[in-house]
């Protein structure tokens, strides 16, 4: 059975969602933005959005590209770029470059 709503019902189901997920964002910021953290909270999370992406994204590297061999080699890429502390958009772009080279040049002189 497929449920059907009028238009009005459906913006308001649609503004209550926006609340719903908005609010708990904006919590935190406006009853905390008077405590001060230790440095180790500080660096705890600045270096938290870094961790939690990586573990999404790395495991879907591996498997991003026919062979498993140009995507390490993008990844190593990525990560030696990250670690000059490239922009984001360079350290993208080399690894998508770097793939790139491999597939089409590298793995034929190479044999993989």
């Amino acid at each position: 059975m497929i449920n059907t709503f009028d238009e009005p019902t459906l913006i308001m189901i649609i503004i209550f969602m926006g609340l719903v997920t908005y609010i708990p964002r904006v919590l935190p910021i406006v009853l905390l933005k008077e405590v001060k953290l230790s440095p180790f909270w500080n660096s705890f999370f600045q270096y938290m959005p870094y961790c939690a992406l990586s573990a999404l994204i790395f495991p879907n590297v591996l498997y991003s590209t026919d062979s498993m061999t140009s995507a390490i080699f993008g990844a190593i890429i990525a990560i030696i770029l990250a670690y000059k502390r490239v922009n984001v958009i360079i350290v993208i772009f080399g690894a998508i470059l770097g793939v790139y080279i491999f597939q089409n040049f590298l793995s034929s002189i190479l044999s993989l």
